[in-house]
């Protein structure tokens, strides 16, 4: 089943980037004094990934404007179920915000029997904030220079079925996952506790290849300590037009997108929610934001909270599906 990013957009409709639904103002969607302290930003991963990146920018943003410290507290583990189990619990005054993605909010549904946290009951969503392509990327001393030379090496040389990614259940583990099937070799799953370490090993040739965001291997990748082979969404990405797609790389139906969204514990207030939702649109929308996070190879976005909760409705049953063609298991 494809897993596109065209697919995404045209499930969440025309976005409202600066003014909510209601017509509410920024000036009357606030909850009493609130906030009167800090707001403490979960990330679920561990620093430098994807999710950490776009939570520190959104972070210290909203901090600016909301004119409280926005701390990001990163709690790794489980493919970010660790950090939404913890966030779930939390008191919903409008002081605990979570980095949701694709994998907190869409595949640990299926792919986990007892998840600790139910990703739709427990959340009230707030904004989409950027969809992020990933890129197939492998240690520069295996020999490879395209999809196919990897491939021609994955069915000769069983030493080297093996892919690494920031955890079970995240898209990453699902990309390898889909790309086994695709090519017809079994491979080996090799989780870690978020995306660093993952490219570490990699690059160090402990384990051959991974899937991952652009936005985290860009840094590695110019430093020649990983190279990247493709892209896996429909289109070449403007960050880095010299990948081909996967498609162009000789890998047919294999096009997926993740995303990146922010959350609120369940009850909390809807202005104190629909504010966040309205300044975090804004944000998106700053010139030093979109071009610091776009050289990264996001595509910023600002939805409602019901966009977002439109978006899940979506995803929740078609990584399901995925996740069942797969076998892919935590």
């Amino acid at each position: 089943m494809k897993v596109t990013r065209r697919t995404l957009m045209a499930a969440l409709g025309a976005w409202g980037t600066t003014t909510s639904p209601l017509g509410l103002s920024l000036a009357h969607a606030s909850d009493g004094n609130w906030p009167a302290r800090p707001i403490n930003y979960v990330v679920p991963f561990t620093p430098g990934g994807s999710t950490d990146v776009i939570g520190r920018v959104l972070a210290e943003k909203l901090g600016q404007r909301l004119g409280q410290p926005v701390v990001v507290d990163n709690k790794p583990g489980a493919a970010g179920a660790v950090g939404a189990s913890f966030v779930a619990k939390a008191k919903a005054d409008g002081y605990t915000l979570f980095g949701g993605t694709i994998s907190t909010h869409a595949i640990n549904a299926s792919l986990y029997k007892n998840l600790a946290y139910d990703p739709v009951k427990d959340f009230e969503p707030v904004s989409l904030s950027a969809f992020l392509p990933n890129v197939l990327m492998v240690d520069p001393n295996l020999g490879v220079n395209s999809v196919q030379d990897l491939v021609a090496l994955l069915r000769k040389d069983p030493s080297k079925r093996l892919f690494a990614s920031s955890g079970a259940g995240t898209s990453t583990h699902l990309a390898g996952e889909l790309f086994a099937g695709v090519i017809g070799v079994p491979l080996t799953h090799v989780p870690y506790k978020g995306t660093p370490p993952a490219m570490m090993d990699v690059s160090a040739g402990l384990v051959p290849f991974m899937f991952d965001q652009l936005t985290a291997a860009r840094p590695l990748a110019q430093g020649g300590k990983l190279k990247l082979l493709a892209v896996t969404t429909g289109k070449r990405v403007a960050a880095a037009p010299e990948l081909p797609t996967m498609k162009e790389a000789g890998i047919a139906d294999f096009e997926m997108s993740s995303w990146q969204a922010v959350y609120a514990p369940k009850g909390t207030p809807p202005a104190i929610v629909d504010r966040l939702s309205q300044e975090i649109a804004a944000i998106v929308q700053l010139p030093d934001v979109r071009t610091r996070l776009g050289e990264m190879g996001m595509e910023l976005v600002g939805s409602t909270p019901a966009q977002l909760a439109d978006l899940m409705a979506r995803e929740i049953p078609r990584w399901a599906e995925v996740v069942r063609k797969s076998g892919a298991s935590a």
